[in-house]
């Protein structure tokens, strides 16, 4: 099996409803497909959606990284040697993490589909399925209520709130959420650097008794921001921004005196895809840290791909892959199963996507 084309594509996907952080808003999202065409007549499929605010790929850079001539390397590559290819991509693509996440995945699909399973069986499945929680932007407080009952009358059991705008505002959704839905429901909070490190305490001690599983990059990313918070808080404490690659993992996880958080979020399209990711989830075993794994608006090819690394690691114990659920389309069907709340893959071999027949390349 060798690799004869590659073909990707630019589409804009609209939000089906506008989406606030702490600091910006979002309404659409610049995703690009990859198809990967083989002398056996198989298909491999990634996607990328580049997020400049946390890695500095803008969609020019990603949309360059996948052209003809920068992937014409990859002509007569046999996806099987998944290692070697993959560690090529890297040393190519090192600069724009979505691009090398759409062929990574791209080739482990094409691997799985050679072994002629889903992609979690290759990689070493251990959970069967796991919930994933949904998230809350910022807004205000009977639009985010509303939005809540929405989410729970699907069936989810999992919020995630964005908080760091207003530290009253945000205790006072907790509150209020906590007072609708009782202790059924898990609440978990992201900050997005919108804190300051008194803020993020205050969050912190306030926010305990209302059950809150964890806060998420509550502070600045750089200059060590997560380990300046008191260590009886860190282990409640959620790395996101902080974390990137395989180096930011090692440097979080050391013991210098404390390790700096107790749950990584790993996202493909920071670290560059599968391979990268469950490197980080190794680091993340060893030291004793969770795994939370997230995603940006994304298609639900990369979002599949994301699941099925998740479920084939040992330290998963959140999801937080919602980021297909905000588009108005997507370009992709099939890939993982919802059933209330509860995310699992197909039982087909690789990722299980099919790109829809407008949005093929």
């Amino acid at each position: 099996m060798n690799i004869i084309s590659t073909r990707a594509r630019r589409v804009r996907l609209p939000l089906s409803r506008p989406y606030r952080v702490a600091g910006r808003t979002t309404d659409a999202v610049e995703v690009f497909t990859l198809v990967l065409e083989t002398d056996s007549g198989e298909i491999g499929l990634g996607a990328a959606s580049p997020e400049a605010v946390v890695t500095g790929e803008t969609p020019e850079m990603c949309g360059h990284a996948l052209g003809p001539e920068e992937l014409a390397w990859l002509a007569d590559c046999d996806p099987r040697r998944i290692g070697a290819v993959c560690r090529e991509a890297f040393r190519r693509m090192n600069g724009t993490p979505g691009a090398l996440a759409a062929l990574d995945m791209a080739l482990h699909d094409l691997f799985a589909k050679d072994l002629g399973v889903p992609l979690v069986h290759a990689l070493g499945r251990v959970h069967e399925s796991l919930p994933t929680s949904v998230t809350i932007g910022i807004q205000k407080l009977d639009e985010a209520l509303a939005l809540a009952d929405e989410f729970i009358g699907q069936g989810f059991q999992a919020l995630k709130v964005k908080v760091g705008e207003s530290l009253d505002r945000d205790l006072e959704l907790v509150r209020k959420l906590r007072e609708r839905f009782g202790r059924a429901v898990r609440i978990r909070a992201d900050a997005n650097v919108g804190y300051t490190a008194a803020e993020a305490v205050a969050f912190l001690e306030l926010a305990d008794p209302l059950g809150i599983e964890f806060l998420e990059q509550p502070v600045r990313a750089r200059n060590d921001g997560l380990r300046r918070l008191p260590d009886a808080w860190r282990d409640r404490v959620a790395a996101d921004e902080s974390l990137v690659d395989e180096n930011d993992a090692l440097a979080l996880a050391a013991e210098t005196p404390t390790r700096a958080c107790g749950v990584f979020n790993i996202k493909l399209m920071k670290c560059g895809g599968i391979r990268p990711a469950t490197r980080i989830a190794a680091i993340a075993e060893a030291a004793g840290i969770r795994l939370m794994w997230g995603c940006m608006d994304e298609s639900l090819i990369s979002i599949t791909a994301a699941l099925h690394a998740a479920l084939a690691c040992p330290a998963t114990r959140y999801l937080d892959l919602d980021g297909s659920f905000d588009l108005a389309r997507d370009v992709a069907e099939g890939g993982f199963v919802l059933h209330g709340g509860e995310m699992t893959v197909s039982d087909e071999p690789g990722l299980g996507v099919r790109l829809l027949d407008r949005d093929l390349p």
